[in-house]
């Protein structure tokens, strides 16, 4: 009898966890794969050095990506659709960060630090990028209402995303936002040096808005949302935190809040990219 069909954790999973995965359960059969395991040389790596998350050798479909999901309770492996299997950080050219340092973060002192940034070294002309908001930074935007299982969005953006694809991440995870900390990923790098603060953000987005990260690429991201803003009002605060988090979505998609805001209005799918 295979673990699949005992339920239990193939012992190449045990490795993600820092007491070998004991008690927890997986009964999906993988593809076939293998751990990624992080550069040794990287100067923060304070913790235990183990492989930094498991990486399918094919692209798989986004039934696989919604029967783990199912069972991450169980199995704490949260599943990310990656863009394919041979960008830096999936060739051991990755950086993890510990889970625990995200709770030092906080996303509205991110977007205000962001804001602030910006306003200093802006020119008048650029200024109506901003509108209405201008030099004040207007905080994070209150939570939307649910319109739909948050699981349920992300099974059906999973879906989608998977129709390019993809690859699979398994990442030892409480919560999808943790896996950009724990997978190293390294995909806002020219907007924000350090991931730490974004999985914060996402983390928000997962309290407020039903978020739930589905796919990743090498400078990309694409989460369902649940809770979309659905008046003009709320997709323009929503937009000032997108632009604080990814500029070059807004600037490059849309060209100002206002039109951004547009476009995401009522949306359960927000992707960003970063140049």
């Amino acid at each position: 009898m295979s673990d699949c069909e005992r339920g239990e954790l193939p012992p190449l999973l045990g490795q993600l966890f820092v007491d070998g995965g004991d008690g927890r359960r997986l009964s999906v059969e993988l593809p076939p794969g293998d751990v990624v395991w992080p550069d040794p040389g990287y100067s923060r790596l304070s913790i235990d050095y183990r492989p930094a998350f498991w990486l399918s050798d094919e692209v798989v479909s986004a039934e696989l990506w919604v029967r783990l999901r199912a069972e991450h309770g169980r199995s704490g492996l949260w599943p990310v659709l990656l863009e394919d299997s041979v960008q830096p950080w999936s060739a051991g050219q990755i950086a993890p960060d510990a889970v625990a340092e995200i709770d030092n973060y906080h996303a509205g002192a991110f977007m205000a630090e962001v804001w602030s940034d910006w306003i200093e070294g802006a020119r008048a002309d650029q200024m109506e990028l901003l509108d209405p908001f201008g030099p004040r930074c207007p905080g994070t935007a209150p939570p939307g209402e649910l319109v739909a299982d948050p699981d349920a969005v992300a099974d059906w953006y999973a879906g989608l995303v998977a129709e390019r694809r993809t690859p699979l991440g398994l990442v030892v995870a409480e919560r999808g936002a943790d896996a950009l900390a724990v997978m190293g990923w390294q995909g806002a790098l020219n907007h924000n040096e350090w991931m730490v603060p974004l999985a914060a953000v996402v983390r928000s987005w997962e309290d407020r808005f039903g978020a739930r990260l589905v796919g990743m690429g090498f400078n990309t991201l694409d989460l369902s949302v649940a809770a979309p803003p659905v008046t003009m009002e709320h997709a323009l605060h929503v937009a000032a935190e997108h632009w604080a988090f990814c500029p070059d979505s807004v600037v490059y998609s849309a060209g100002t809040l206002r039109d951004y805001a547009a476009k995401i209005r009522g949306s359960n799918a927000w992707s960003f990219w970063w140049d």
